[in-house]
């Protein structure tokens, strides 16, 4: 995982409009949420609805977050850029949602899964990476955002963030053939 502490990785990728997005223009924002998630992930298709309510909720309170998916679209095509642009519009996500062709920018945040989250204070050194919730396909745990929610809000009150942090559970990314990270 990411050591907590760790500066954001710089970013430069486009988004599903083609207009390249990138960590620099979100330095005014009180707090970077990055979300590794895919198209196809049966994991980050039953928390899509939150993620889209999510982003509203805190997209509206200055806060910067972005999606990216860093998934193979040859072997995955389901999550071909053309496909994220369906997505957007299907699960109503207001935020960018960045494709990471290279893969270089998940393995610079040492991406595990989809979905997985990084939270990042205004400094933007991180200080959550983990769960959105406990809710899982099937567990009828409803889906809350309640664990990313509680470090986020935590952070934009100037208070510390929980200590516990729960690692993301998902789809692992499909990375493309011998460009398979070395902290696997």
């Amino acid at each position: 995982m990411l050591p907590l502490g760790t500066v954001a990785p710089d970013f430069r990728l486009p988004d599903t409009r083609g207009q390249m997005v990138s960590l620099a223009d979100y330095s005014a924002a009180p707090a970077l949420v990055v979300i590794f998630m895919c198209n196809h992930c049966p994991y980050v298709k039953h928390l899509s609805a939150g993620l889209a309510q999510f982003g509203r909720d805190y997209l509206a309170r200055g806060v910067a977050v972005v999606g990216i998916n860093a998934n193979d679209a040859a072997t995955h095509p389901a999550d071909s850029p053309e496909r994220m642009k369906a997505e957007v519009v299907a699960s109503g996500y207001t935020f960018p949602y960045l494709h990471d062709a290279s893969q270089a920018v998940a393995k610079a945040y040492r991406a595990a899964c989809t979905p997985d989250f990084f939270l990042f204070d205004a400094a933007r050194k991180l200080i959550y990476r983990g769960q959105f919730d406990d809710s899982r396909p099937g567990n009828g745990i409803p889906v809350t955002g309640r664990d990313l929610r509680a470090a986020l809000d935590a952070t934009l009150a100037a208070r510390p963030v929980p200590a516990s942090q729960k690692a993301s559970i998902g789809c692992n990314i499909k990375w493309q053939a011998g460009n398979e990270p070395e902290y696997f």
